[in-house]
C-alpha cells in the first residue's frame, strides 16, 4: 500500500497501520506501568484510569529482551481503540534501532509481515496495527511469535513473544 507521500506502509494481516493514538492513559507506553490487575501465563492485564478520564482502560502488556541481547527490550501492549470497536498491537522498540526497516513478525513459522514505526518517543519508538480477526486468531492459536527488529539493514534480531496465556488475557480485556 503506497501512502500519498508515495512510502510503502507495511501490512500485518490486511489491515494497514492505525494513526498513533496517543490520547491519556494506556495510549501512551509509559502507562503499560499502570497497576498488574491479573496475569494470564506471560502476560499481564494492567489497567489504570487516566486523569480526566471517566472509565478505566486497561491492556494486556508482556515486556521481552533479546535473549543475547538484554538491553534489546519491547514492550507489547495489546488495547482496545479509541471508539471501543477494535483492538490495536502496539509495540514500543528501543531507541537506535534502524527505522526504515520497520518491525517484523513471525508467528510460528508463518511470516505475518513487517509494520513500520509511526512515532518515537524519549521511551522509544513505537510500531501500531489494528488486530483484524485473523491477526487475534494467530495470537491465539500460535505457540511462539518473534518480532524482528533491524539494527542495520542486514541484521535482524528476533525477539520472542510467549503467547503462553493471550487467549484467556485477550478474552478478559473485552
Amino acid at each position: 500500500m503506497l501512502r500519498r507521500d508515495g512510502h510503502r506502509v507495511a501490512r500485518w494481516s490486511g489491515l494497514g497501520l492505525a494513526g498513533l493514538l496517543m490520547t491519556a492513559g494506556l495510549a501512551s507506553p509509559a502507562a503499560a506501568q499502570g497497576m498488574v490487575r491479573n496475569t494470564f501465563g506471560d502476560w499481564q492485564l494492567r489497567c489504570e484510569t487516566p486523569a480526566g478520564a471517566k472509565a478505566e482502560q486497561c491492556a494486556l502488556v508482556q515486556y521481552l529482551a533479546a535473549e543475547d541481547r538484554p538491553n534489546l527490550t519491547l514492550v507489547v501492549i495489546v488495547l482496545k481503540t479509541a471508539d471501543n470497536r477494535g483492538y490495536l498491537l502496539r509495540v514500543v522498540a528501543p531507541l537506535g534501532i534502524l527505522l526504515p526497516s520497520g518491525l517484523g513478525l513471525k508467528i510460528d513459522k508463518t511470516d505475518v509481515g513487517r509494520a513500520g514505526f509511526v512515532r518515537c518517543l524519549t521511551t522509544g519508538c513505537v510500531a501500531e496495527v489494528v488486530m483484524d480477526e485473523g491477526l487475534i486468531k494467530q495470537f491465539s492459536s500460535g505457540a511462539q511469535a518473534t518480532f524482528i527488529v533491524f539494527q542495520t539493514p542486514e541484521e535482524g534480531v528476533g525477539i520472542p513473544l510467549s503467547m503462553k496465556g493471550f487467549t484467556q488475557g485477550f478474552e478478559n480485556l473485552k
